[in-house]
C-alpha cells in the first residue's frame, strides 16, 4: 500500500503513538524501531543522523532529536563517552 500523503508537512511532529491518520512507522514510537535497527553498534549521533536522514519516516532532524528524547527517555538507549548505545535489560 503507498502512501500519497507528505508526512513532513501534515503530521504533528509529536505525535508518539500510531493514531487512525498517522501510520505506525510515521509515529515517534516506529521511528524509534528504525533508529534501534541503526544501533547495532555504538554510533556518534552525527553517524547516526547520517545513516537515517533519508528515510521518509524520519524526515526532519527535529523528529530525529525528539525520537531520540524518546528512546532515552523509555531507557531503550544510553550515551557512553560521545556514542549512543542500545541498552539491553
Amino acid at each position: 500500500m503507498t502512501n500519497s500523503i507528505d508526512y513532513s508537512s501534515t503530521y504533528n511532529s509529536s505525535l508518539i503513538l500510531p493514531t487512525k491518520h498517522i501510520s505506525t512507522s510515521y509515529s515517534l514510537l516506529g521511528v524509534g524501531a528504525t533508529i534501534l535497527e541503526q544501533l547495532y553498534q555504538p554510533r556518534t549521533v552525527s553517524s547516526l543522523w547520517s545513516a537515517v536522514a533519508t528515510m521518509p519516516e524520519v524526515a526532519t532532524f527535529e523528529r530525529f532529536v525528539l525520537t531520540l528524547d524518546l528512546l532515552y527517555a523509555i531507557g531503550a538507549i544510553e550515551m557512553n563517552a560521545g556514542l549512543l548505545h542500545r541498552c539491553h535489560r
